[in-house]
């Protein structure tokens, strides 16, 4: 079990390649790679990121822009959906290149106020389609829970996954919190499948900021990932308003690695 950050807690501080390069050398042991834009998904721009790359620093995962095409890849449009295929299969050449392990997939975004009726099969067929081209590229897909997205409730997951055995997990506070769903209902949803953690904190006024700086008790998530048999991979995940100095990703990682040593 590896603590490290993502490169989208550097989202607009740096580029893509910037925050991957900066991560190495500041030689955190793991990281998420953020692709935010159409012209990075594809093989070239995976090798520029891993010409970046140096050190013992691991890309565990991978996650791309949801709505650039994300949503469409469920689309009953044909067109709209092979388009969107290709593009992820470009992603995932990156992915390839950098040697990610996950992509971490937010899916179709719930948008319109309207009511949803879910219909599993339709989705793990779809899902099930992902889950063999990400296959064909060495990755394997984990959905994540998302407040704005379908996977916003209890349930969502063991659908799924019981359609697509192969299907992973990733745990993200705090989505939970703007779900209005204890966090600890979604590791009782995703448990033995979570492969992947996000990891923020909130002061006490509500906003947002970095591990160990806010009021969240991460000695009892960390209590409740060790009996849900975690062993994947941590991820400060923080917007660009979370914190000051870059220095503070660090502390922050020190601070969870300390905390970490005494629980699992």
């Amino acid at each position: 079990m590896d603590i490290g950050v993502s490169t989208a807690s550097l989202f607009v501080r740096k580029s893509t390649e910037d925050a991957l390069e900066y991560l190495c050398e500041e030689q955190f042991p793991v990281t998420e790679v953020f692709l935010s834009t159409y012209r990075e998904y594809n093989g070239n721009f995976g090798k520029l990121l891993r010409s970046r790359m140096s050190g013992k620093t691991k890309v565990h995962s991978f996650h791309t822009l949801t709505t650039q095409f994300e949503p469409q890849l469920y689309s009953v449009n044909p067109r709209a959906a092979e388009d969107s295929f290709e593009m992820l299969a470009g992603a995932l050449e990156a992915a390839r290149e950098i040697g990610a392990q996950y992509y971490t997939f937010h899916g179709v975004a719930r948008l319109k106020k309207t009511p949803v009726k879910l219909d599993y099969d339709k989705i793990a067929a779809v899902t099930q389609r992902i889950i063999d081209l990400c296959k064909r590229y060495g990755v394997t897909l984990s959905y994540e829970n998302v407040h704005w997205c379908y996977y916003n409730f209890k349930g969502f997951f063991k659908e799924v996954k019981a359609r697509c055995p192969q299907l992973k997990g990733v745990l993200d506070i705090k989505q939970a919190r703007q779900s209005g769903v204890f966090y600890g209902d979604y590791i009782d949803d995703m448990r033995g499948n979570i492969v992947t953690v996000h990891l923020s904190d909130i002061d006490e006024n509500g906003k947002m900021c970095l591990p160990g700086k806010g009021t969240f008790d991460f000695s009892e998530l960390f209590r409740r990932l060790k009996d849900a048999a975690f062993d994947g991979a941590m991820l400060v995940e923080a917007y660009q308003g979370d914190y000051g100095e870059e220095k503070e990703l660090k502390e922050s990682v020190d601070y969870l690695n300390d905390l970490a040593a005494k629980i699992f």
